[in-house]
């Protein structure tokens, strides 16, 4: 049965909902975990980030990111109206802070998937947040993954190994592990946990 809901009336401070960040190592599968959980309960808001990206064909402005130029950016950096940003190929990426509080505010489970440098910046700007590290099943099948596509040059695949490396072994800076051995039950574990940190409750089969 699809987990229960509170609605969108404000809740009270003491029992407002927290922030899950769910964060990991390149190729462990982040994106694949959230669209399965979404597909299955859509009611789960999934923070938007802004970003000075151009759009890709098929994406939509304020569905897959906010595209803004550089300027807009850099505002919303000045204004502190952003809970975390990086840069990455020359593009900047954030996590606009207004929409999130406000679902919060309004008891509603918010979710925000990131890289390991977006979610340190979210525990130093929202300490209340939970952290969930979601890991692969070995570190084999995480190179399998990595190296699967078999395109690109053997500097660059060293370059994300290298960087996998570092991001597992940030693990223990996280409040939860959850192991992706299958995508169906890391969505329902993660679900189970933003409902817990969010005073809703799943309703058992």
């Amino acid at each position: 049965m699809a987990a229960t809901s509170r609605g969108t009336s404000p809740v009270p401070p003491d029992v407002r909902p927290r922030l899950t960040v769910l964060s990991g190592p390149s190729g462990v599968g982040k994106s694949t975990v959230v669209a399965h959980m979404r597909k299955v309960h859509p009611e789960v808001w999934l923070s938007v980030s802004a970003t000075t990206r151009r759009p890709r064909p098929g994406e939509r402005n304020g569905v897959h990111y906010f595209f803004v130029d550089d300027e807009e950016f850099d505002k919303l950096i000045a204004n502190g109206e952003l809970l975390e940003w990086a840069e990455f190929a020359g593009n900047r990426y954030g996590t606009p802070r207004r929409a999130v509080l406000d679902r919060l505010e309004a008891g509603e489970p918010v979710l925000l998937e990131i890289d390991l440098q977006g979610a340190r910046l979210v525990r130093q700007s929202m300490p209340e947040a939970q952290l969930v590290f979601l890991a692969p099943p070995s570190w084999e099948e995480l190179v399998r993954r990595l190296t699967g596509r078999g395109t690109e040059a053997p500097e660059v695949i060293e370059r994300r190994l290298a960087a996998a490396r570092v991001e597992l072994a940030a693990e223990s800076e996280f409040d939860t592990t959850l192991v992706n051995t299958s995508v169906e039950d890391v969505a329902r574990e993660l679900l189970a946990l933003m409902l817990e940190v969010s005073g809703h409750r799943a309703d058992s089969d």
